[in-house]
């Protein structure tokens, strides 16, 4: 049975950067969105 005590191969960090870059443009969109659909549907 292999261990999973071994340390994180350098694709895991690339992985979470390419998260990372597509990841927050969208949270900041997504929020902006929000923000503009509540000015518009509240006046």
């Amino acid at each position: 049975m292999p261990s999973d005590s071994s340390p994180p191969s350098p694709r895991r960090g690339l992985i979470a950067l390419a998260w990372l870059w597509v990841g927050a443009p969208l949270a900041y969109g997504v929020y902006e969105l929000v923000q503009k659909a509540t000015q518009l549907f509240t006046g």
